[in-house]
């Protein structure tokens, strides 16, 4: 039986209740940690979890990935326990990778790590360039080069696009309104974005409140394994990988490199 206080010997949780108490539990104590402190110094928590694609579905329900910071108001609530005075802008990112960042704090009963952010790590600490190849839809540049430093990099129908609540966004990588092509019809006008992680060391995906089920979808294919990856949950961040390709929409094709 599952016993997660039992820290000699570990184990694995097997089914989605255990994986979301083990997490649950592993972040209760490190936010323990500073039960009392000042957390407004604090802009976020990234969570990683480096799981087999087979196993990926498990994390996404365990983490109530159909359901909008559910596991964030989870977390606020644990601060609020240990009265940590996290701000109000505070974010919460999952990030499926490869492999853990040394940086971050590593689970022992998963392959999981958790990792504080903090202003002073949040300068870019690496130039990395990569390129968005358009292969079908047409956008207004056939390729894109993004930069490590470049921040948000938002992809989307219009070169602007207001939220609900007003405010206007650019589309760096932007699908003319007035394109006839087929490919375009499907992409939400916030569809998606790009962010360079420091700790993933990687460029990362992230589905926008337009690209998630049931408005719309993205897609992610590797060459190394073919069976695509759907992002149901905006604050899912996944590793963009050499050749990766990316479906906004029903058939809109973008394919991410680091060589040109």
């Amino acid at each position: 039986m599952f016993n997660l206080f039992n820290k000699n010997t570990p184990e694995k949780p097997q089914d989605v209740k255990a994986i979301r108490e083990a997490l649950l539990v592993f972040i209760k104590q490190e936010l323990q940690k500073m039960e009392g402190g000042e957390g407004k110094n604090i802009k976020g928590f990234q969570l990683y979890i480096c799981c087999l694609p087979a196993e990926q579905f498990m994390y996404d329900s365990a983490l109530f990935s159909a359901e909008q910071d559910r596991f964030k108001n989870e977390i606020q609530r644990i601060a609020d326990d240990f009265a940590i005075d996290l701000p109000e802008s505070w974010t919460m990112e999952t990030l499926y990778v490869d492999g853990l960042p040394e940086s971050a704090i590593k689970m022992t009963n998963l392959d999981a790590a958790f990792y504080i952010k903090t202003p002073e790590h949040a300068a870019i600490q690496k130039l990395e360039t990569g390129y968005i190849k358009i292969l079908a839809g047409e956008a207004e540049q056939e390729v894109y080069t993004i930069k490590s430093a470049d921040g948000r990099i938002n992809m989307g129908r219009g070169k602007q696009a207001q939220d609900k609540d007003g405010f206007f966004r650019n589309n760096d990588i932007a699908f003319p309104d007035e394109s006839t092509n087929e490919c375009n019809k499907y992409i939400s006008r916030q569809h998606a974005h790009i962010e360079w992680n420091n700790e993933a060391d990687a460029f990362m995906l992230f589905a926008d409140d337009g690209g998630v089920p049931p408005r719309n979808k993205v897609k992610i294919r590797s060459k190394a394994d073919h069976n695509p990856v759907k992002l149901t949950f905006t604050e899912l961040g996944f590793v963009l990988h050499e050749g990766d390709q990316i479906i906004l929409g029903e058939s809109a094709v973008l394919e991410f490199s680091y060589n040109q």
